[in-house]
């Protein structure tokens, strides 16, 4: 969405809030020997308190509050009573929601406990890029340098970046235009980012996919013999520093 008023800015900011306050709380209730579906609701609780509702279920009918992804999975696990977490366990939380018309939309891996797996490097690595990739981001930067950069960063860090998997637009609701923002350099996207318009940056880094597939759940999608991780900010696009909406996390503070 492009902002076009202090509501605007105001209704993003508040939903934001919201899925960043709930995805940290959420990493921090975590704990091994826990089912995915247990902090699933953890996190659906925390969204019902300030009234917003899951994004994935809401457009998709998704089976879950928010999608939690183990190890192999790059994105869209379903929550499921009988899946456990373990120590080390690389752990990605996704949350989107929507508050008052507003959509936002926050996601991050870590490890769970102690890195018994050596998965932190990954981790920070994507953490690094993805702080990097939005820190170039201005109104009139080719959406296609910016996935040129992810690309290069991941490469030089020794990962592959996952090339069908994208950030996207939002604000009015989960996936707007642009649809597609790339962690790779796509020659044939000409477009730009817009000063005032809002966006999810993603980077999705894997060890050694450079593909998603299907799980074959309806849903999952997973790196095939690698490991893969996910960091997700929604922005705000500005003529110098882009806002970043979902690093403010106040509310449970």
């Amino acid at each position: 969405m492009s902002l076009k008023s202090e509501e605007d800015l105001a209704g993003m900011q508040q939903i934001s809030q919201v899925v960043g306050s709930t995805l940290k709380r959420m990493q921090e209730y975590a704990r091994p020997g826990m089912s995915t579906l247990e902090l699933d609701q953890y996190g659906g609780k925390l969204l019902e308190l300030h009234g917003a509702r899951s994004a994935p279920k809401l457009t998709y009918g998704f089976p879950g509050w928010t999608c939690i992804s183990l190890n192999e999975e790059v994105c869209h696990g379903i929550p499921s009573a009988k899946r456990f977490l373990r120590e080390g366990d690389l752990v990605n939380i996704d949350v989107s929601a929507e508050l008052n018309g507003y959509w936002s939309d926050n996601g991050g891996s870590f490890v769970l406990g102690q890195d018994i797996h050596q998965h932190s490097d990954l981790v920070e690595t994507s953490k690094r890029i993805l702080a990097k990739a939005i820190s170039h981001i201005r109104g009139g930067v080719k959406i296609a340098e910016i996935g040129r950069l992810i690309d290069n960063e991941a490469r030089r860090s020794g990962y592959r970046v996952i090339k069908n998997l994208a950030g996207h637009g939002i604000g009015r609701s989960l996936h707007e235009e642009p649809l597609e923002i790339l962690c790779y350099y796509d020659r044939s996207n000409k477009a730009r980012f817009r000063t005032n318009s809002v966006v999810a940056i993603e980077t999705f880094l894997s060890t050694r996919a450079t593909y998603a597939q299907e799980k074959g759940d309806g849903w999952t999608l997973v790196a095939k013999d690698s490991f893969a991780v996910q960091h997700e900010q929604t922005i705000v696009i500005t003529d110098k520093q882009p806002i970043i909406l979902t690093a403010a996390n106040r509310l449970w503070e």
